[in-house]
């Protein structure tokens, strides 16, 4: 009998960029993969369709907190779960897993995957919005993340340690993943460009990736004469108060300080066209755009925090620095820009790394291999 496998991802193009290529493959494998996410992009929405994917537009806010919005999603979620019945469902980003949670407990889904991504805005802002929520979020993950035929995939250890430490999940519920994987054949080193050197951030365009950090480097370096081009590559979000608004973006290109690309579809190329990439981050749970960096063969320089020291080993394939430490960013890409031979050498150090522990393959097989114990363990308990 076919498994039926249910995917919630609250914002449509996090799935396409983050994990289509495991939806593919849990169809491969012989699941009828169904998946559930926000209505409110069309853009990506029509993507997940042209997969041929079995698709579920949900009333879902990506960002909101409009309690009547929160309360109509949540019901279509609860009605979606009550008709489909999946056997599994596999709940991504912080609404999923509590909405996604609940769902499941109250339908009798036999099966529960959740992904930690990353502690995400309630948990590493600190803002006031941000420390409101984090109780009532608490408290949803603790009551909801513990159900008795499930697993939640953190990103990085440390985020695991975090949640076991504040009871959120149990030790014998909870997994580690590193990261949602890179195409290797896709992501391949190039040779450096010529040129003015490069400087490339990629990514979501949130303060707490240190967007800030990365142009005040840019201006420190610049007020030294030093020659360098700094890029940023990525996408904004609506509603998400962490968002970079557009007009600062606009100011700083017509600063001079950066070349703004927007969100682009080619990015391996974009990655050829740098000589370093770099992530100032407060924090991640891994970041694909510092795997992509260095399968491509780049060095990296990224902060010294949780997720970005999975994939930056420092002195290795890139170099650790303080976050939110403008220049202390600055001196290690001057570093790095000024030597040929050590970013070289790093980017080749940071290829093999990618091979070896970051590839698309091998995060499909441990995530495919958990779905099968689980729904073994159903069959062994029926």
């Amino acid at each position: 009998m076919t498994a039926r496998l249910l995917y919630l991802v609250n914002i449509p193009r996090f799935f396409m960029t983050h994990r289509l290529p495991l939806a593919l493959a849990a169809r491969a494998a012989g699941y009828e993969v169904h998946v559930a996410t926000s209505q409110f992009d069309r853009e990506n929405v029509e993507r997940i369709r042209a997969t041929g994917l079995i698709y579920h537009g949900l009333p879902l806010q990506q960002h909101g907190t409009n309690p009547f919005n929160e309360v109509r999603a949540l019901h279509s979620i609860h009605a979606l779960y009550r008709a489909l019945r999946p056997d599994l469902s596999h709940h991504i980003t912080v609404k999923s897993l509590l909405y996604g949670g609940l769902a499941a407990r109250l339908t009798g889904v036999p099966a529960v995957v959740n992904t930690v991504s990353g502690l995400g805005y309630v948990f590493s802002s600190e803002d006031r919005r941000a420390r409101t929520l984090r109780g009532p979020v608490s408290l949803g993950y603790r009551a909801l993340l513990r159900h008795p035929n499930s697993c939640t995939i953190f990103q990085n250890p440390d985020d695991c340690e975090q949640f076991l430490c504040r009871a959120l999940v149990q030790e014998d519920q909870s997994c580690v993943i590193r990261g949602s994987g890179v195409d290797m054949a896709r992501f391949v080193p190039r040779p450096e460009p010529e040129g003015i050197p490069r400087v490339l951030y990629a990514g979501r365009l949130l303060w707490q990736k240190g967007l800030a950090e990365f142009v005040d480097a840019a201006r420190l370096l610049r007020a030294e004469e030093f020659p360098a081009r700094f890029t940023i590559a990525g996408y904004g979000e609506a509603g998400n108060p962490d968002s970079v608004p557009e007009a600062t973006l606009a100011s700083w290109q017509r600063e001079g300080i950066i070349d703004y690309l927007g969100q682009r579809d080619d990015m391996p190329q974009v990655y050829a066209d740098a000589q370093v990439v770099c992530l100032p981050s407060w924090r991640e749970g891994v970041p694909l755009a510092l795997i992509e960096g260095a399968a491509c063969g780049r060095a990296l320089v990224a902060s010294d925090v949780p997720g970005c020291r999975e994939i930056v080993r420092h002195e290795h394939n890139g170099l650790h620095v303080p976050p939110r430490n403008a220049a202390a960013l600055a001196a290690a890409l001057r570093r790095l820009l000024e030597d040929r031979a050590t970013r070289q050498r790093m980017g080749v150090a940071g290829r093999e790394l990618a091979q070896r522990e970051f590839s698309l393959e091998r995060v499909i097989s441990e995530t495919l291999s958990l779905y099968d114990r689980l729904l073994n363990r159903r069959r062994i308990r029926n």
